[in-house]
């Protein structure tokens, strides 16, 4: 296994300049950042104590979850498993519909684009580095940035091929302007809109959305529908805790601030006349929540795993682990990279993928070291380790 994946690293002539690149400017950012708002140390301290309560009582928050949620007049569906929830996200959509997406690791665990496209939708993802990684049919390389491995001349190439637009491999701002161009119409005639959430709160229902490029308030504001798709394990009980949770993320992502922080409680309405509220006065007409388990309520039950559901996809620890930095994201898992995804296979039951993968984490706790959460992932994968290497008769 893990010679295949450090072939298909070194086939990647861009992976190492990019990491090397891409290492090298967060680390510049967490310094900048966490320098400057000292308070975040112990806000994530908190953070972490607010996700532990969450996960504790995890069932009685989906379940506030979804009754104020369906006060504010949103349809709220529960997903036992990855194939429900594209049942679900399926039905919603229908066929021969545009579709727009924000990034959303939750919907690459379920393989949703695809799906719909298998379905005779048009899917488009709008994050930039997620269409790029669309368009060359591959995988996300990082939580934050998914098409880390990509360099100038290979998205100038690929603009060209897809959009029919000939710029400069130099003109960085130009391919962004190219996309923005490019996607602009789809945002307009698409039928439905679909993204993730960074957080939810129990107490009003309301769906956190954390985007710097714009295109999230886009794709949940445009069309007549709106899915979220969220994994149970991002609900935390209040509003004040949800604001809490975003800035911890913002912070250790490298941001002073992201661009854009959405808070969603229910479609667009307006009782400007006369008082009668209507819904769908600009925005979504319809917004569905679909809350996915897929093995999340087991781990919340699971001492060793349950660590992992208090991750806030910062990317991190994928930045600092030594194995990421020389073979990326081809580590870790399809959704899930670097040694968190190891974890997050295990809950999402991709069992022997994770078992197989988790022998080449090297267990230097780097990755404890910068997580916000200090999640302990080198000392729960050296138990899957220790696990499998039993199964196999190695111990």
């Amino acid at each position: 296994m893990m010679r295949e994946i450090i072939e298909r690293a070194s086939e990647d002539e861009d992976l190492s300049i990019a990491l090397e690149r891409a290492i090298e400017s967060y680390m510049d950012s967490r310094v900048r950042v966490l320098s400057r708002y000292p308070y975040i140390t112990e806000l994530a301290k908190e953070v972490r104590r607010i996700k532990e309560l969450s996960i504790e009582r995890i069932e009685e928050l989906i379940r506030e979850a979804k009754d104020s949620m369906e006060e504010n007049r949103m349809n709220v569906h529960i997903a036992e498993d990855a194939e429900k929830a594209r049942e679900i996200v399926g039905d919603l959509v229908g066929t021969g519909k545009i579709v727009v997406k924000t990034k959303s690791i939750t919907s690459d665990e379920i393989n949703l684009r695809k799906f719909l496209q298998g379905r005779g939708n048009e899917v488009w993802e709008t994050d930039l580095g997620e269409l790029i990684v669309q368009w060359l049919d591959s995988k996300p390389m990082h939580f934050i940035t998914p098409s880390i491995n990509i360099r100038r001349e290979k998205v100038a190439e690929l603009i060209r091929r897809n959009i029919g637009e000939n710029v400069d491999k130099d003109d960085i701002p130009g391919m962004t302007y190219a996309v923005r161009r490019f996607l602009r119409k789809k945002f307009i005639d698409a039928h439905v809109g679909i993204s993730g959430a960074n957080v939810i709160a129990a107490n009003t229902g309301s769906i956190f959305i954390i985007t710097n490029e714009g295109n999230g308030r886009l794709c949940t504001s445009l069309p007549e529908k709106h899915i979220v798709l969220a994994g149970v394990e991002k609900i935390v009980p209040s509003l004040h805790d949800a604001f809490k949770v975003s800035d911890v993320i913002m912070k250790y992502a490298g941001y002073s601030a992201a661009s854009y922080l959405s808070v969603i409680s229910g479609p667009s309405k307006t009782g400007d006349i006369e008082k009668k509220v209507v819904f769908g006065a600009h925005g979504p007409k319809e917004v569905d929540v679909v809350l996915l388990d897929n093995g999340r309520l087991r781990a919340s039950r699971d001492e060793r795993l349950r660590e992992a559901l208090y991750c806030l996809r910062c990317g991190s620890c994928q930045y600092l682990c030594p194995v990421f930095r020389l073979v990326g994201g081809y580590w870790g898992g399809d959704a899930y990279v670097g040694g968190i995804g190891i974890l997050w296979n295990m809950i999402i039951g991709n069992y022997e993928e994770a078992k197989a993968q988790s022998l080449f984490c090297l267990g230097c706790h780097e990755c404890e070291l910068v997580c916000p959460m200090g999640i302990k992932t080198a000392d729960i994968i050296r138990e899957i380790k220790a696990e499998y290497m039993r199964e196999m008769g190695l111990d």
